[in-house]
């Protein structure tokens, strides 16, 4: 599914899922700390939201951003193609999100590839669950993350292993982008 093709599913899925809750935008509004108004224009389809927005509502719902797309597409088969792997892109920063292996009821895990452009800085303020379990390998590329205060700098073949807590911030350098893999253990 390409990056326009989710947009008016993940709009649904949003209105669904706060409906569901039995949320207004102002209690959303409250628990997530994106305002009513940007709230509403994504149910309506007016704006596309931002990685650090779907993670604020994510958590709201103790959602991963990944899970919340998975929602949004409804469909799982054991075999995911390249050509079929969702993707996302934060039109703010140039983030691009692909869903690798997408979550499912009967699987622990799931896997999401990341690519950043050089400069990129993208700040999740809080986890989409408290203590949830990453496991990130740089590719490509230069980053550094922070996680819960904490700083690493990875180059390509590191591996961080971390549990989420607090505030994560994924950065690149002016002069270099960054691609990964993070797999999410339930």
């Amino acid at each position: 599914m390409g990056f326009d093709e989710i947009g008016p599913k993940l709009a649904e899925r949003l209105r669904d899922l706060r409906l569901q809750a039995g949320f207004s935008l102002e209690v959303l509004a409250d628990k997530s700390g994106v305002s009513r108004a940007t709230l509403s224009r994504l149910e309506n389809v007016e704006v596309s939201p931002t990685a650090e927005v779907l993670g604020r509502i994510c958590s709201a719902y103790g959602l991963s951003i990944s899970r919340l797309l998975y929602l949004a597409e409804q469909s799982f088969t054991a075999l995911v193609p390249l050509a079929q792997q969702a993707r996302w892109q934060d039109q703010k920063t140039g983030f691009q999100r692909r869903s690798v292996s997408p979550p499912s009821q009967d699987l622990a895990g799931e896997v999401i590839g990341g690519e950043l452009p050089a400069g990129a800085r993208i700040a999740y303020d809080r986890p989409h669950r408290p203590g949830a379990e990453h496991h990130l390998v740089l590719t490509k590329g230069r980053l550094t993350l922070t996680s819960d205060g904490r700083s690493h700098v990875l180059k390509p073949g590191d591996c961080l292993r971390y549990k989420e807590y607090g505030a994560t911030i994924f950065e690149t350098p002016a002069d270099a982008g960054a691609s990964y893999f993070i797999f999410l253990v339930a």
